[in-house]
C-alpha cells in the first residue's frame, strides 16, 4: 500500500509597517558571500528565518568591526538614522575590542562600556528598544588559549587538527563577556547573555560535535579552501541556524512585545544564503519520512515532486509563490 503524500502550502501575509529589529556587531553575526558555495554564515544573517512578518530583521553587522570602530566608520550613523520608534537594535560586541589594534581596542571598565552605553542612549533617544548581547563563546577545549590577535586571519588556516586538554569548554573573552549586562543595567536596556547561550550549544555538543558549528572544512571539497580550514570562531550554515534559533528564543523571552512572532521550522530556504538550504530540492533530501515544515524564505523556486512518505508542510515568506504555479 502506498503512502499518501501530504503537500500542505501556507502562505503568511505581509503587514507593511512593521517593527525593524537592527542588528550591530562584528563577524560571528555579520553577512557573508555566498559566491563560490561559500558556507560561513553569521547568526543575523539568517535571524529572519525565526520571525514571522510582523518584525523585519536588517543586519549590518561587519566582519573585523569593534564597539569603537563600528561608531567611527560612520557605520552605526547609517542604522540609527534609519531607527523608528518601536524597532529594536541588537548590540553585540567584545571579539575585536578585546585586539590590539588601537583603531578597535576598548577597555573594560571605560572605554568599552561607554561605546555601548552610547549606542543604548542613542537607541532609547530614538523611541527604541535597545537590546545588548554579551559576545557569543570561541570553540575552545585548550585551557591556555592561544593568543589571537585578528579573528579575521583564521579564514587563512587550514586543516591540522587539534590539541585538547580539557573537557569544557574555556573561556577567552575574560572580563569583556560582563560589560553588556553591567550597562544594561545601568542604562535600562534589554540584556541577552549569548555568551552563556552559546556556551551551553557548544558544551553540550561536546569537543568533537561542536565543529559541526564552525568553519572545520576538509580539504579539497571548496576552491577557496583548497587545504581546509579550521576556525573555531565563525560559523557554518548550520551552526549560524542552530545559534540563531537559540537566540530568537533568548530575544523573545526578554522582549515580551516580541515573542509571538518568533517561530521555528525544519528547514529554511533562501536563494541568499539566509536559511540552512538553498533550494527546496537540498532541503527535501534532507527530510525524514514523515512530516516536516520548510519555510520557503527567499527565492523564485518550480514546485519540486515530493518523495512518497514525506508530508511537507511547505510555508512562504511575504506571499512568495512557487514559480510554476498558475
Amino acid at each position: 500500500m502506498c503512502i499518501m503524500v501530504l503537500l500542505a502550502i501556507f502562505t503568511l501575509s505581509f503587514k507593511p509597517d512593521v517593527p525593524t529589529i537592527y542588528i550591530i556587531g562584528d563577524s560571528t553575526a555579520a553577512e557573508k558571500g555566498i559566491a563560490d558555495s561559500a558556507i560561513e554564515r553569521g547568526w543575523g544573517m539568517v535571524l529572519q528565518g525565526f520571525f514571522d512578518e510582523g518584525v523585519r530583521v536588517e543586519n549590518h553587522a561587519v566582519n573585523g568591526r569593534s564597539s569603537r570602530s563600528f561608531y567611527s566608520e560612520g557605520r552605526w550613523k547609517d542604522v540609527i538614522d534609519k531607527v523608528k520608534p518601536g524597532d529594536y537594535v541588537i548590540i553585540q560586541f567584545g571579539h575585536n575590542d578585546e585586539k590590539p589594534k588601537p583603531d578597535r581596542h576598548t577597555d573594560v571598565g571605560t572605554t568599552f562600556d561607554a561605546h555601548l552605553a552610547q549606542y543604548v542612549i542613542e537607541t532609547k533617544a530614538k523611541g527604541a528598544t535597545p537590546i545588548l548581547m554579551s559576545p557569543v563563546v570561541r570553540r575552545n577545549f585548550y585551557l591556555k588559549p592561544e593568543r589571537q590577535d585578528d579573528d579575521e586571519k583564521l579564514r587563512e588556516t587550514t586543516l591540522q587538527g587539534e590539541n585538547v586538554n580539557s573537557d569544557t569548554l574555556v573561556d577567552t573573552h575574560g572580563e569583556y563577556a560582563k560589560v553588556a549586562q553591567r550597562v544594561a543595567k545601568k542604562y535600562g536596556a534589554v540584556f541577552v547573555d549569548a555568551n552563556k547561550i552559546t556556551n551551553d550549544i557548544e558544551q553540550k555538543a561536546g569537543i568533537v560535535g561542536s565543529r559541526r558549528f564552525h568553519m572545520w572544512v576538509e580539504p579539497g571539497i571548496y576552491s577557496w579552501a583548497p587545504k581546509g580550514r579550521q576556525d573555531n570562531t565563525h560559523y557554518n550554515e548550520y551552526g549560524a541556524h542552530i545559534m540563531a534559533g537559540a537566540l530568537a528564543d533568548a530575544i523573545g523571552n526578554a522582549v515580551p512585545a516580541l515573542k509571538p512572532h518568533v517561530r521555528h521550522f525544519d528547514y529554511i530556504v533562501s536563494d541568499e544564503g539566509r536559511g540552512n538550504y538553498m533550494t527546496p530540492e537540498a532541503a527535501l533530501a534532507a527530510a525524514p519520512k514523515g512530516k516536516s515544515t520548510i519555510l520557503i524564505l527567499h527565492g523564485k523556486f518550480n514546485k519540486p515532486v515530493v518523495p512518497k512518505g514525506k508530508k511537507i508542510t511547505w510555508v512562504f515568506f511575504d506571499n512568495l509563490t512557487w514559480a510554476n504555479d498558475k
